[in-house]
């Protein structure tokens, strides 16, 4: 019943056309953005659909992220990971249609019952997915030449977002938010450290694209050993909860210069 209800709450989140729009041109309408406001319920199912204050819609899941929103001509903009317009077909004070990715029109009607309100509790603070909850430490022991080296890897969780855009029943986006991780890479020879540093996601911005960087999260990091060029490790970034994962070496020189390769 729950994740039902989520669903009806993403479904503003599709688009009649579903790609990224520009900035529209054309003026704001603040009268009708001011008949949005309340809990609109759907007409069909009688299920908390959406909560609108101010420039915002808030969803009951703690995980979704609220969407900035603005009225402009005959459509509504909704401002997530992209900018998506959706054509409205009726607006009065206790009436919303729009259309939705399907050609199909979403009818929803205000509610004025105040236990409505409970399906959007806590929602003004979205919680972020925390992937690692604590200091993940792993050691790697290898040998090059004769001599023996020991690789640390610590994965830290940390407070940086990722918001990724999600699909759930026929094409249902919604926008969920995360927190990344910061990987400390070193290496020891003995009791001597011999190279360390802090690794970031946005370390690899040279190799992915941004649209899809900014949805992923460092997940891993291994030490896999030492040649004539210096330490190897392999990164694993990857989308949450997806099977979207990609692994990419890098290589510490005696240097103590950090190569990442394409």
């Amino acid at each position: 019943m729950k994740l039902f209800v989520i669903n009806l709450c993403c479904l503003l989140l599709t688009a009649a056309c579903g790609t990224k729009k520009e900035q529209p041109a054309a003026v704001e309408d603040f009268e009708a953005e001011a008949l949005l406001q309340g809990i609109w319920m759907d007409e069909e199912t009688d299920m908390a659909y959406m909560r609108v204050q101010g420039d915002s819609l808030y969803y009951a899941d703690a995980q979704t992220s609220p969407m900035a929103f603005k009225i402009v001509g005959d459509s509504i903009y909704i401002y997530g990971n992209t900018v998506t317009a959706y054509k409205i077909d009726r607006q009065l004070e206790y009436s919303f249609w729009f259309h939705s990715l399907l050609d199909e029109v979403v009818k929803l009607y205000k509610s004025e019952d105040p236990e409505d309100s409970l399906a959007f509790a806590g929602n003004r603070r979205v919680e972020p997915i925390q992937m690692v909850t604590e200091v993940v430490q792993k050691d790697s022991v290898v040998f090059y030449n004769g001599t023996r080296y020991r690789g640390y890897v610590y994965i830290n969780p940390s407070q940086m977002k990722v918001f990724r855009t999600s699909y759930v029943g026929n094409g249902i986006s919604v926008d969920h938010v995360y927190y990344d991780n910061v990987i400390h890479i070193c290496v020891y020879e003995g009791k001597e450290r011999l190279y360390s540093q802090d690794i970031t996601k946005k370390m690899f911005a040279d190799v992915f694209a941004p649209e899809l960087l900014e949805q992923m999260v460092l997940a891993d990091m291994n030490f896999t050993g030492v040649d004539s060029r210096g330490y190897h490790y392999q990164a694993t970034l990857g989308i949450p909860e997806s099977s979207v994962c990609n692994l990419v070496n890098l290589v510490a020189g005696f240097d103590s210069h950090l190569e990442i390769l394409k």
